[in-house]
């Protein structure tokens, strides 16, 4: 993972990979499987499943919905969780007894939705799985853990946090770049700092996980990259450049050594961590050719774009280049 600034070329400025990503929504565990979702007329959600060692587990959770704006001094919404199924809150079997009131789901389409549904108070409960910890820079996975899936839990009765992506080139066209802004009921998303690797070290960061289709890495998705969005205005920019990957700590199979082509593929998804407990959203859409100078519509295209994004840099400093 790396946070990216576009000001010089070839690097992209502030650093890279090692780090554990914040959490989205908020993480219940990784590589589960036979996943069930139950809500109780209390606010309680119980999630079911069996582990990577195939033993049943029940996980009670509560206490949390939907997030707060950025705010040094208050923390961020985050649920309570009991992995013993309601033994430590209650000193007993609850799970056993626990009683499910949530009924259809008819709320916004989610991505890597697993379940979703509508509690009594008119709140929703999703959850969501998806591969977090892809390695950077199109790398098959070489080890288990890069490969599990995390399973998400959020708790919401507000509008989805936005992410908003456009795509133009860069430096004369010679790179493609990719821009936008993460925003939650209006407002930007952002933490307040990160590790010398790009990760937040605070409970509002938020990860933008960039993947790539099709691209000079192989065929199918692969990951490029991840990021976060800047403090205070919630923009990013990235583009695609060569990359060295034994430098800038990104995570690489043991034994390799050398640079990591050009990233950009015929389609891209990006995934952001729902800011507090909220569900994780994505975008996705089709990559765009090469430049070409003497192609009018390229031009035109170009000049809409840099319009675009000096329309939503509101200041930012990091995400100047066209």
């Amino acid at each position: 993972m790396r946070i990216r600034v576009l000001v010089l070329l070839p690097v992209l400025a502030l650093a890279a990979s090692f780090a554990a990503p914040a959490s989205a929504s908020q993480l219940v565990n990784r590589g589960v499987t036979n996943i069930k979702l139950a809500v109780d007329s209390k606010g309680e959600a119980l999630v079911s499943y069996r582990t990577v060692r195939g033993q049943a587990q029940h996980v009670l959770a509560w206490g949390a919905v939907n997030a707060r704006q950025p705010n040094r001094t208050v923390k961020q919404a985050r649920f309570k969780l009991d992995y013993s199924g309601g033994w430590g809150k209650y000193h007993k079997l609850y799970w056993k007894t626990f009683r499910n009131s949530c009924g259809t789901y008819d709320g916004p389409a989610l991505a890597w939705m697993i379940t979703a549904c509508k509690a009594r108070d008119g709140s929703y409960w999703a959850l969501q799985k998806w591969q977090v910890h892809l390695p950077d820079l199109g790398f098959t996975p070489w080890t288990a853990g890069l490969r599990q899936w995390e399973l998400h839990l959020s708790h919401w009765t507000t509008d989805l946090a936005k992410l908003e992506v456009w795509q133009d080139w860069i430096y004369h066209g010679r790179f493609h770049h990719m821009f936008g802004r993460y925003t939650y009921l209006g407002k930007p998303v952002y933490g307040f700092g990160t590790t010398h690797f790009g990760a937040p070290t605070d409970g509002y960061g938020r990860l933008l996980y960039l993947d790539t289709h099709n691209s000079a890495y192989g065929t199918g998705w692969r990951r490029e990259n991840s990021f976060v969005a800047h403090n205070p205005t919630g923009v990013f920019c990235y583009g695609f450049f060569k990359h060295n990957a034994g430098a800038g700590g990104y995570a690489h199979p043991p034994g390799f050594a050398g640079m990591r082509p050009q990233g950009n593929g015929d389609m891209y998804r990006m995934t952001a961590g729902g800011p507090g407990v909220t569900p994780d959203v994505m975008w996705s859409g089709n990559g765009l050719h090469n430049f070409s100078a003497s192609n009018s519509a390229d031009v035109a295209f170009e000049t809409a774009m840099n319009s675009q994004l000096d329309s939503i840099l509101n200041g930012d400093k990091l995400c100047r280049q066209h």
